[in-house]
């Protein structure tokens, strides 16, 4: 369908039929677009309400979707079904990081919820451990790269206009398209690299200065290898998240 509100419609009743079914032992449904159960002759009588089977094994279900992106209708549809947002990939840097955060409680805020800043969000980031910061962008820039090409043709690089689309298309072409850069992303603070302490101090910062967020998503580049990825892995959890361990994560509740 290229018919966009239209689409955002149909998804909308489609979740919220997904939560009737996660959150009661039974419903039923009566929307623009689906009547469950149909209103047809079932063994002889009218079925009036349907089950899911298994049900789920833990209430409420966590159910996250990305908010970098996300319109007031979005986030405001969010807020009200207790969905929690992510604001990852490249666009977690920044102004444009802290203008979704504010957007995200303001939403709450229209349905009565007040949030800390950061609560019920993660951040995600893309990370490179290395001796210092200048070797690990040595080192991570080819895959900041790949996955910029990757994602750019995707148009999940804010940084990236249509031009430069284009031009980093051709070899030839992409060296002078000025496109975006490794030390931009870690200056920004949408990269994490440096050393393990290089790492902390930022991430140290991110929850002093959002006090709410309980939770951070890091992952490597698109084309890291294999070998790379356990390493990376590895140190970040040995050398950077005992540093956390003392953070209590709050217990999951239902969304008033």
């Amino acid at each position: 369908m290229l018919d966009q509100p239209a689409n955002r419609e149909l998804f909308e009743e489609q979740v919220e039929i997904i939560f009737k079914a996660f959150n009661n032992e039974s419903f039923a449904h009566r929307g623009k677009h689906y009547t469950l159960p149909p209103r047809v002759p079932y063994r002889g009588y009218t079925l009036e309400e349907l089950t899911v089977v298994p049900r789920p094994l833990r209430l409420p279900v966590e159910c996250w979707q990305p908010v970098q992106g996300g319109t007031e209708r979005a986030l405001g549809f969010m807020a009200k079904h207790g969905i929690r947002g992510l604001v990852g990939g490249g666009s977690a840097e920044g102004g444009a990081m802290h203008r979704v955060v504010l957007a995200w409680q303001e939403a709450h805020a229209r349905i009565g919820k007040h949030l800390e800043l950061g609560e019920r969000l993660a951040f995600g980031f893309h990370f490179f451990i290395a001796e210092s910061r200048a070797a690990g962008i040595r080192e991570a820039a080819k895959y900041y790269e790949e996955n910029m090409k990757m994602f750019g043709e995707l148009r999940l690089v804010r940084a990236l206009t249509d031009e430069q689309i284009v031009m980093m298309r051709d070899r030839t072409k992409a060296p002078f398209a000025k496109l975006p850069r490794i030390e931009d992303a870690v200056a920004a603070g949408g990269f994490l690299c440096g050393t393990p302490e290089d790492i902390i101090e930022h991430l140290k910062s991110i929850e002093k200065r959002y006090p709410g967020l309980d939770r951070v998503s890091v992952s490597l580049s698109v084309g890291v290898p294999k070998a790379v990825c356990l390493e990376q892995l590895e140190r970040f959890a040995t050398e950077v998240m005992p540093a956390f361990a003392a953070a209590k994560t709050p217990e999951l509740v239902p969304a008033q």
